[in-house]
């Protein structure tokens, strides 16, 4: 195998290595073999154009085409032309691709899957770095460059990845890229021919047998190459406190965003406190429902499912697009009555929230903006920054009517949500645990054991609700709440779902708002006073289930007391005629709300509006248009050659010229236009020749007959009239000539020919060559003037010199 094609191989194979790291981003990774087939194809490509030999641009050129023809044929074959051709209804789905792709990116947690926009991602990624690292190392022969590139690839996947690219997936990396610096020094030594080795072991004294192979040398470098490497793992290995870099397995940052795919755990604690302990009631939210009644119109925020002896919080999630009506409720069977309802809900703008304030369980939401679906919690998420700040959404949610007998019977839950949900740590205080078995003594089920637990904390219990208590924390704070029995909304259902799992009643804590209170025009306010937490207990058939622990807050549910209404299934219902959801836009502001408090916000919330379509749909046109012109671009490209020669003969072979000054020259650049057209179809120029030797050469190299022969004689004729004769006659006709002359050249060539004269015509080489001189213009003119200006600052310094002397 030749230098350069093992070259290649290494520059391919360094690629792959690297591109490894990102196995972990996605499931199932078969996108890596087909990146490798893709690539492995461009790379050859560029292997046949440098054996041709094409120049560099031009065979970076050539890779490029076939990359952007191979990903037309594997993602928009349908949309492409004879499905290979991109045109703008590729490119278009080229757009919507990367646009999914995009939010693909920012919905799932790691391992991804492997949806069509991500996958066009990660090939595209490959292919781009894989011709980017070939161009650099095999085509300009530059290997050490070539890194750039490969750590740019690795980057990505070490930082998406949050710790999954390790050192296993670095080593890899790094290992691909000495070996492309080690096949670039074997390839530059051999070059050199024979070279000094050790002592040799047999053949010509000092130099090493076998064709001057580089062993030792080589032997060196591998040696150098493999103790670098082990320096690098050992030295990150050895020093921790320099930080995780991209071999870290976790980041440094830190924040409770929605982290791109998931969701981060928060604690709405100091929140929720903070929100009941204001002097002033600020309204937040105002609603207009058709519900009947809206005593259990509770808003529900957020659920927090993981519990640590102390406190409970928001554990990681997995999030979607919000779907056009949400799956059904989990736990919920088709023997529990339910009614359909609607509600129109208006923020204020002051509030910014960045979960959705909504009836539980919903079913459909109707929300402009940037929000996610979170599956197993059932709430809408804001993505990339998106709060309810002045937002108006709709929802349709179902308020379900379970009865005694209902939850009394209920079998008992799936293993998975036990597993979860039952879960208390080793460092819970006994007492917890040991009060609720006595609370709950002598009840024959978890319904009842459920109930008991509310009323004992919200009745029986002497428990008082106090917003000024501190909410402390670490393990001993229940035991602490149990004891002094003094707290708020907080307290009560962080100890009732603690003290539920510990009795094997999968149980968490919702945060959101109680019903708050009328307000004028038929809807509902909802102030920060009315900020609030309960707990959620799961019965199978029902599902998860709200119950009121605290005291004086909220009101506990029908199912929980001493006459529960009975009823059956009903089906979904649609919103009632008599409560209407259409709202007027202008906003309910109190008459006293200054322009200031306006401007900022301030004035509670707008008249709720019935908002109809779910937001989101798709690219915007901005980004489609752009992502058009950039396939434009890139389609340019290659045809860049073609269209720069067009231009040149256009204004060659223009009109003729008025003064015999403009014939004469106009004469001269027919005759440079039908060398470069020769030139374009393998006949090298000759300068060396006279006009009437270069054209028979063309005549007899192009094999001319008939016309185009005797044009080529005549435009020569004329060309030396011009440069000879004392009085020249200018030439006629001599575009018409210089016409037949091409024509007669392309008859003459094979159809390979007559598209390399086309497409990648030999003489726009002419370009690099100007712009070379051009700027070997420009370095010569600024040499010249650092040149002056060192030659009057060093005479200023003589003149100074002497003046002193």
């Amino acid at each position: 195998m030749s230098g350069r094609g093992r070259l290649a191989l290494c520059a391919y194979a360094a690629t792959l290595m690297a591109a490894g790291a990102m196995i972990p981003l996605v499931d199932p990774w078969v996108w890596l073999l087909q990146a490798a087939v893709l690539l492995a194809l461009v790379a050859g490509a560029g292997a046949l154009a440098r054996r041709v030999p094409l120049a560099r641009p031009l065979t970076v050129a050539a890779q490029a085409v076939l990359a952007l023809l191979m990903l037309t044929l594997v993602f928009a074959r349908e949309q492409a032309l004879i499905g290979l051709l991109p045109g703008p209804d590729a490119f278009a789905r080229f757009g919507e691709l990367l646009s999914t792709g995009s939010q693909d990116v920012g919905r799932y947690a790691i391992p991804a899957p492997a949806t069509d926009g991500i996958k066009l991602m990660l090939i595209g990624g490959v292919l781009l770095i894989g011709l980017s690292v070939d161009a650099l190392a095999v085509t300009y022969r530059s290997a050490a460059p070539a890194g750039l590139p490969l750590l740019a690839l690795y980057s990505v996947a070490a930082g998406l990845s949050g710790g999954g690219s390790g050192w296993w997936w670095f080593l890899p990396a790094a290992s691909g890229y000495l070996l492309l610096l080690l096949a670039e020094g074997r390839d530059r030594l051999s070059q050199w021919g024979r070279v000094f080795g050790g002592a040799p072991p047999r053949g010509a004294a000092g130099f090493e047998p076998g064709g001057g192979a580089a062993r030792a040398p080589l032997r060196t470098g591998r040696r150098i190459g493999a103790a670098a490497l082990g320096v690098a793992l050992a030295a990150h290995a050895a020093f921790p406190a320099l930080g995780s870099g991209l071999l870290g397995e976790d980041g440094g940052g830190s924040g409770t965003g929605t982290g791109g795919g998931t969701i981060n755990a928060v604690n709405p604690v100091v929140t929720l406190q903070d929100s009941l302990n204001q002097p002033e009631s600020r309204e937040w939210l105002k609603y207009k429902t058709n519900a009947d009644a809206t005593g259990d119109m509770y808003l529900r925020i957020m659920a927090l499912d993981q519990f640590d002896g102390g406190a409970w919080k928001f554990s990681v999630r997995k999030v979607t697009d919000i779907p056009e009506r949400l799956p059904q409720p989990e736990g919920l069977g088709s023997g529990v009555g339910t009614t359909e309802i609607r509600t129109n809900i208006s923020a204020a703008g002051a509030y910014k929230q960045g979960w959705l304030p909504m009836p539980y369980p919903a079913t459909n939401v109707a929300v402009d903006g940037n929000w996610r679906f979170d599956p197993a919690r059932r709430t809408i998420v804001g993505d990339r920054g998106q709060t309810t700040g002045g937002l108006q959404y709709s929802v349709t949610s179902l308020q379900v009517k379970p009865t005694a007998e209902q939850l009394a019977g209920a079998p008992k839950a799936p293993a998975s949500v036990l597993e979860e949900y039952t879960k208390v740590p080793d460092a819970l205080p006994a007492d917890v645990p040991a009060t609720a078995l006595r609370v709950t003594k002598g009840a024959a089920n978890d319904y009842e054991r459920a109930v008991k637990l509310q009323d004992w904390f919200a009745v029986d219990g002497g428990f008082t609700y106090d917003t000024q208590v501190e909410s402390g924390g670490g393990a001993q704070a229940i035991s602490r709440f149990l004891k002094n029995k003094e707290g708020f909304c907080i307290h009560f259902s962080f100890s009732m779902a603690a003290m539920a799992r510990t009795l094997g009643i999968p149980a968490r804590v919702a945060v959101g708002f109680t019903p708050g209170s009328p307000a004028t025009g038929g809807a509902m306010s909802v102030s920060n006073q009315d900020a609030h937490a309960w707990p959620e207990l799961y019965f199978e058939g029902v599902g998860w289930t709200r119950f009121e622990p605290t005291p004086t807050r909220g009101s506990a549910p029908d199912y929980t007391r001493a006459s529960t209404p009975s009823g059956g299934p009903s089906s979904p219902a649609q919103p009632e005629a008599s409560a209407s959801v259409a709202v007027p836009v202008a906003p309910s502001q109190s008459p006293d709300c200054s322009p200031q408090e306006r401007r900022l916000g301030e004035c509670g919330a707008q008249a709720p509006e019935d908002v109809s379509v779910a937001g989101g749909g798709g690219p915007s046109l901005p980004t489609v248009l752009l992502w058009i012109a950039v396939g434009a671009g890139v389609l340019l490209v290659p045809l860049l050659p073609m269209l720069w020669r067009l231009r040149v003969r256009a204004v060659r072979l223009g009109s003729d010229g008025r003064t015999p000054e403009e014939a004469a020259a106009r004469t001269l650049t027919t005759w440079l236009e039908i060398g470069d057209t020769a030139w374009d179809y393998g006949i090298l120029p000759d300068e060396s020749l006279s006009p009437r030797r270069a054209a028979a050469r063309i005549v007899r190299l192009g094999r001319l007959e008939g016309e185009p022969a005797d044009s080529v004689h005549r435009v020569a004729h004329a060309v030396e009239q011009i440069l000879y004769a004392p009085r020249p006659l200018p030439g006629t006709g001599l575009a018409e000539d210089a016409g037949r002359i091409r024509a007669g050249l392309s008859a003459q060539a094979g159809r390979g020919a007559r598209l390399r004269a086309l497409f990648l015509p030999r003489s726009a080489v002419r370009v690099v060559w100007a712009s070379s001189e051009r700027w070997s213009t420009l370095t010569d003119r600024g040499t010249a003037a650092r040149r002056r200006i060192t030659d009057r600052w060093l005479a200023q310094v003589r003149r100074q010199s002497q003046q002193r002397g």
